[in-house]
């Protein structure tokens, strides 16, 4: 992957909402022009105090930067992770990546540590890169920081969003509600009725959405819920073995287990083992993604197929076209999810 901060670049002509130029935003927050464009260039030796002055000048007036044709600098994209660490990131990095060589353009690629809005030091290292457009996964951008891309004509979207997006920002994600109802139903049609849930944070959509999937299945056949089954972790492997020997430490223990990710679900399989439980003779698993190492855990694991690869690839194409001045068919796209069935859930005896 390619990492460059780009080179230093001074004032350009604009094109404006209105009448506004780099000139009059510097009359109108007092400063001078190139003090204007070390703002608009993420430049760090400018006070906070007179970056957040010309920054509101910039957002009153909509200011809007035109993109240049070409640029001294290599093309790149940003992708910004919420957390790496995960073959689930993994996926999505392989997708932005195959599409972007095909491009001939780079990626840099940056983490929040588990925090779901960048820094300003981030945002400030990405205006000076001056990318062809910005890809943020599982995290977003507060008002004043879309601005900050706005104003400079850096478009941006969003892969599995925290949460609902702000209207006009495009998104790419999975049907996460569908992959929750297929998983429980398949639970529910080999005769489990005590399926427990393990989702992730229940600040994140996709989470809570997954949820929202298993209470409908169990509202289709008309069985009463379990609150008392029901845990929120965090998608690794250390909150799925967490609550997994909770929940199958229960004195009703439940015969079936829907982990919201595979890293999760591999966490429950540990459990079940160190508890001298057999999967899927005594509990069934069922986790979520389909990474490449459900094929190969034993028992080899039932999933829901989300299109990780799939979202990263389709992201970068619509970022790239959005950056080519293209405006995006739809700008929500909710790719299938869809069950695999393998050997670690079996009927109830």
């Amino acid at each position: 992957m390619a990492q460059s901060s780009g080179p230093e670049t001074g004032p350009e002509p604009s094109t404006p909402r209105g009448k506004a130029t780099i000139a009059s935003i510097a009359a109108e927050a007092g400063v001078s022009v190139p003090t204007v464009s070390k703002v608009l260039n993420g430049r760090p030796d400018v006070s906070q105090k007179t970056r957040e002055r010309v920054e509101e000048v910039l957002a009153r007036n909509s200011y809007r930067r035109r993109r240049s044709n070409g640029s001294a600098g290599p093309a790149l994209i940003d992708l910004v992770f919420h957390q790496l660490g995960s073959p689930w990131a993994i996926e999505i990095i392989r997708g932005v990546e195959a599409v972007a060589a095909t491009e001939h353009v780079g990626v840099v690629l940056s983490e929040l540590g588990g925090k779901h809005r960048p820094p300003q030091d981030l945002l400030d290292a990405v205006l000076a890169r001056r990318p062809l457009g910005v890809v943020l996964v599982l995290s977003g951008l507060d008002r004043e920081q879309r601005h900050q891309l706005e104003s400079r004509s850096i478009p941006f979207l969003v892969v599995d969003t925290d949460g609902e997006p702000p209207a006009g920002v495009p998104t790419v994600g999975s049907n996460n509600w569908s992959g929750g109802l297929s998983a429980t139903r398949h639970l529910l049609e080999l005769g489990h009725r005590r399926v427990a849930v393990i989702s992730g944070p229940p600040d994140v959509l996709c989470s809570r959405a997954r949820v929202d999937g298993y209470r409908t299945a169990h509202d289709e056949v008309g069985i009463a819920l379990d609150p008392t089954l029901t845990r929120y972790g965090d998608f690794s492997v250390d909150g799925g073995y967490r609550y997994g020997m909770e929940l199958l430490s229960l004195p009703g223990r439940p015969t079936a287990i829907f982990a919201g990710s595979d890293m999760q679900a591999l966490g429950v399989l540990r459990a079940a083992d160190e508890l001298g439980l057999r999967v899927p003779e005594d509990v069934s698993v069922v986790g979520y993604d389909n990474l490449p190492l459900a094929e190969w855990v034993v028992p080899q694991l039932t999933t829901v197929n989300q299109p990780l690869y799939d979202m990263g690839a389709t992201a970068t194409r619509m970022l790239l076209g959005i950056a080519r001045g293209e405006a995006p068919i739809n700008r929500r796209l909710d790719l299938a999810a869809e069950l695999v069935v393998r050997r670690s859930t079996a009927p109830l005896v």
